[in-house]
């Protein structure tokens, strides 16, 4: 009995398509325009989570990464070292110039780039001042000499360059 009176509240709740022949629930205006709302701020509550949580992985992933590369650039300013020695050995000297060239590419394919230094204007935000020198030949603040090579992934900067500013 409870069943039927289930079923008559039910098929009070329907109505019937005069075109299909289906049964469709009756939804006021009301409910429909105020579920279509929540809908709508849901999907953009979640698409906006979505690029936020994007934006967090990727500023994750660049700051672990320039840590791992801060880490293990002293080595690659060795290999550049090694290149400037003279040797009587050319097949050593082209061994440590194939090691240093794939370093330098792996650091490149994953964004790394080097800090231009000498010839450029001095900025603090680049590069590391160590000493300074008055030269008539070089513009104010321009740079003479590097000690050591900057890196940065887009705009971080991993390692500021080292160097000697003019006038």
């Amino acid at each position: 009995m409870e069943n039927e009176t289930n079923n008559e509240e039910e098929l009070e709740n329907k109505v019937t398509n005069s075109e299909t022949g289906e049964h469709q629930d009756m939804v006021p205006k009301q409910d429909y325009d105020e579920l279509d709302d929540r809908y709508k701020r849901i999907l953009a509550e979640f698409e906006n989570f979505k690029k936020r949580s994007g934006k967090e992985r990727e500023g994750l992933y660049n700051s672990i990464l320039s840590d791992v590369v801060e880490v293990i650039l002293p080595v690659l300013d060795n290999l550049e070292n090694a290149m400037k020695v003279e040797t009587q050995d050319e097949e050593y000297k082209k061994g440590i110039e194939l090691v240093l060239k794939q370093f330098q590419e792996v650091l490149v394919s994953k964004g790394v780039v080097e800090i231009k230094a000498v010839g450029e204007t001095f900025d603090p935000e680049l590069h590391e001042a160590v000493s300074s020198i008055q030269d008539e030949n070089l513009g104010e603040k321009e740079i003479a000499q590097e000690y050591r090579k900057g890196y940065k992934i887009g705009n971080r900067v991993i390692r500021h360059s080292m160097v000697v500013v003019a006038n």
